[in-house]
């Protein structure tokens, strides 16, 4: 690429250095065409029909008039000539050269404007168009980017809101009730104040989980990297989700090697793996098996989960991740998770310096982990 941007800086540079270096050797030129075709010749006797047919003077008046201010001056009047032709043709050459100025000055306004049309300059100067087009799409890109980045904070604090507020308007009116009723029967202050407890932790929860988000996205969360037995994490992860697994008669079915290793956080990568059995749980169809494979891929670990389920469509499979995002919005957060599983999951697979993403085909939903392994 180096190589290439050199090239097309050469063509400018030896068109540059041919347009100077002709104008000095045209120079040249006009300078000894006048000293040899005018000055040594026939110049005395253009001046001297000039003096008597124009000026009206006499032959001998002419002459002397030549002889004592031209002749005697020759060399002054030749120097300023050959003045003249340099001016001239420098004059020239900085015109040429400032009619490039012009045009990257026409390129930094296009990149000011932000017009949306391409900058185009002259042939010759093909790297300097393709250098402001890469500025204009860099600003255009970073500009998009915090627009996405405004949007996607007030969307965050949308969602937020009403999460939190769903959750809070039951604590409120479960204890309203409990102050106007002083005397309810037990059994209904017992079961009220339950409600309110349990929608309190929910409250709790899903603010630790925007609070472990934030820290996630600012990068405040330190791992403690080591050796993970990949095998024996998943069958004890498998162990605890049992419950939440038998709720729909769900089971999982383990396939690969018990010798793999990654290199990462163990308490962190059974959030993540957890999460998205936890959404495998609460997506896919009753009393079907999840499948969770693992396999080498070069220096890193692959960890494939497969359930059955509803076809995702394709833009909103990137969508999974995103902050609060539930893919059936008819889920409330009282029946639905938090829509932060996903999105904690996919920081803290970033944070280990591996990647996540989310297949949708055939009825089958699969989410794809690549972690580095203890080689890498």
């Amino acid at each position: 690429m180096k190589r290439k941007d050199r090239d097309e800086y050469s063509v400018f540079h030896s068109k540059l250095t041919r347009r100077v270096c002709g104008s000095v050797a045209l120079s040249v030129l006009i300078v000894a065409a006048l000293y040899r075709l005018l000055w040594k010749r026939r110049m005395g006797d253009v001046i001297v029909w000039f003096l008597v047919n124009v000026l009206d003077m006499g032959i001998q008046e002419a002459f002397y008039f030549y002889a004592d201010h031209f002749r005697l001056n020759k060399d002054l009047f030749f120097c300023g000539a050959a003045f003249l032709v340099f001016a001239v043709m420098l004059w020239l050459v900085f015109r040429g050269m400032s009619r490039y100025f012009s045009e990257i000055n026409q390129g930094i306004e296009s990149l000011l404007t932000d017009d949306g049309e391409p900058i185009r300059l002259s042939p010759e100067m093909l790297p300097f168009e393709r250098k402001l087009n890469a500025v204009k799409r860099t600003l255009a890109e970073r500009k998009e980017a915090t627009a996405l980045a405004e949007r996607r904070k007030d969307e965050l604090v949308m969602y937020l809101a009403h999460d939190i507020r769903t959750p809070l308007t039951s604590v409120i009116g479960y204890l309203n009730l409990l102050e106007e009723e002083p005397d309810s029967p037990p059994e209904q202050r017992a079961k009220r104040v339950r409600i309110a407890l349990d929608k309190a932790y929910r409250l709790e929860t899903m603010m630790n989980e925007f609070f472990e988000i934030t820290r996630y996205n600012s990068r405040q969360i330190a791992l403690a990297r080591e050796p993970v037995d990949l095998c024996c994490l998943l069958v004890q992860l498998t162990d605890e989700l049992t419950p939440v697994l038998a709720a729909r008669g769900n089971t999982v079915a383990l396939g690969m090697d018990e010798d793999l290793t990654v290199l990462g956080d163990a308490e962190k990568l059974a959030r993540v793996f957890g999460n998205i059995l936890k959404n495998a749980a609460a997506y896919s169809d009753p009393r079907t098996e999840i499948a969770v494979s693992a396999k080498r891929a070069e220096q890193d670990v692959v960890i494939r989960f497969q359930n059955q389920g509803e076809d995702i469509p394709a833009e909103k499979l990137e969508a999974l991740f995103d902050k609060f995002y539930r893919l059936d919005q008819a889920r409330s957060t009282g029946t639905g998770g938090t829509g932060l599983g996903l999105a904690i999951a996919k920081e803290i697979v970033l944070l280990h310096g591996g990647s996540i993403r989310a297949s949708s085909e055939n009825h089958t939903v699969a989410f794809i982990i690549r972690l580095p392994g203890t080689g890498s």
